[in-house]
């Protein structure tokens, strides 16, 4: 049986202050208008997606043969410490809660946040699983800004002020940079 440490380290804690900066941000921007209830939503669906993510690329890339040889955080496929399958539902159950606090913040707010957040689970998991992964063709920071830096920003702003606003998305692009400068410092690492 896999480790709860093993757990956590391949959640890749490390990374998940990205996560909590874009509500933070968004937050603080809503003001006066911010909603607490509604930030913690986010935030539970800001933290559950890049965890399903690196398990997703956990179990796609040790699948693959990609991390045999690697530096940087445990992987747990390509080093055994837990079965492809366990992995592949791991991210599931990351990307299921994420899914349950973005029904909810669509039942408060829009249900076109359904579609927003099907496809930033359909993006997570093709990031490097399924037949043609973009992540390989350097289409990952493209998506990495889009979600983790625009929607998860000015997300958070929308579900407490129900409007978008220049203002957010101006908010919104420094945090998607620094999103993508991480991405940048973890592929060189892998490189």
């Amino acid at each position: 049986m896999t480790s709860l440490d093993t757990w956590v380290k391949g959640g890749r804690p490390r990374t998940l202050a990205a996560a909590v900066a874009p509500v933070i941000v968004g937050t603080a921007l809503a003001g006066s208008h911010a909603m607490l209830a509604r930030a913690g939503l986010a935030l539970i669906v800001s933290l559950s997606l890049p965890i399903g993510v690196n398990y997703s690329n956990d179990y796609s890339d040790g699948v693959r043969g990609t991390d045999s040889d690697r530096v940087g955080p445990i992987r747990i496929v390509a080093s055994g410490l837990a079965t492809p399958d366990a992995v592949k539902k791991a991210a599931f159950i990351a990307f299921s809660i994420a899914g349950v606090a973005g029904i909810a913040l669509a039942a408060l707010s829009s249900w076109w946040l359904l579609r927003v957040g099907a496809a930033a689970i359909l993006a997570a998991w093709t990031y490097t699983g399924g037949k043609t992964p973009y992540g390989y063709n350097g289409f990952g920071e493209i998506s990495v800004f889009i979600f983790f830096g625009l929607v998860a920003t000015m997300g958070t702003y929308f579900v407490q002020t129900q409007s978008l606003t220049l203002r957010s998305l101006a908010a919104a692009i420094p945090i998607g940079a620094l999103s993508c400068a991480i991405l940048a410092i973890n592929n060189i690492r892998d490189r």
